[in-house]
């Protein structure tokens, strides 16, 4: 697909709160809620959303998270109850396409801003604990409905209801899709993880674990 035109759902944005995870205390700002105004986008976190973990999540690769409200439906039947944006702590909810139709690299525009699409995002406990399904870590990451980052190359605002325009897209054609099954199931395919590597755009912490998987 040479022509993406994505609608942005909804914005959300969170604060670190508690969680319960296998009876101990979590922080976390995985409660993502909707906002209806128009937010800047620059470098992580954006306003008004705040990481308790700047370890493992934020910085300039992962400074939005995306996630497909085309995979909602699925994920009701899985878990037997309705969700709302911001359900997989996301901080655009998106329509209109899938991993299989996004590049690593490709650059969309929204709103006067440019983004550039940097890793599939990776799943962690805390997605279970907000959930309260133990499983559902794993279930997500073997269904591939990952969702993924974008870094901002120029900063800009955006607002709910914009649309993401493909402004460039990446030559190498990796799609989201592709790296996951080269990260999570095909570990041994050394053709698809040098191609993947070979992606400029590919975020640092994955270009790390993976040159290290190549060693």
């Amino acid at each position: 697909m040479t022509t993406l035109d994505i609608e942005l759902v909804s914005l959300n944005v969170g604060k670190p709160a508690l969680l319960i995870y296998k009876g101990r205390e979590v922080r976390s700002a995985i409660a993502k809620k909707p906002v209806a105004e128009t937010i800047r986008l620059d470098s992580a976190p954006l306003a008004g959303d705040e990481q308790a973990d700047v370890v493992h999540h934020g910085g300039p690769d992962k400074a939005i998270c995306a996630y497909f409200h085309d995979h909602y439906p699925y994920w009701e039947d899985v878990l037997g109850k309705p969700l709302t944006p911001g359900a997989f702590g996301e901080n655009f909810t998106l329509r209109g396409a899938t991993e299989a139709d996004v590049r690593i690299g490709d650059t969309f525009r929204v709103g006067d801003a440019l983004l550039q699409v940097s890793q599939p995002r990776v799943p962690c406990f805390k997605l279970s604990a907000v959930h309260e399904r133990p499983t559902l870590e794993a279930e997500v990451t073997a269904s591939g409905y990952t969702g993924f980052y974008l870094r901002v190359l120029r900063p800009g605002s955006a607002a709910p209801g914009d649309r993401l325009l493909l402004d460039a897209p990446h030559p190498a054609g990796v799609t989201v899709a592709e790296a996951n099954r080269i990260m999570h199931r095909d570990k041994d395919d050394l053709r698809g993880l040098r191609a993947l590597l070979a992606v400029d755009a590919l975020a640092d912490s994955w270009r790390s674990h993976l040159t290290n998987r190549l060693k």
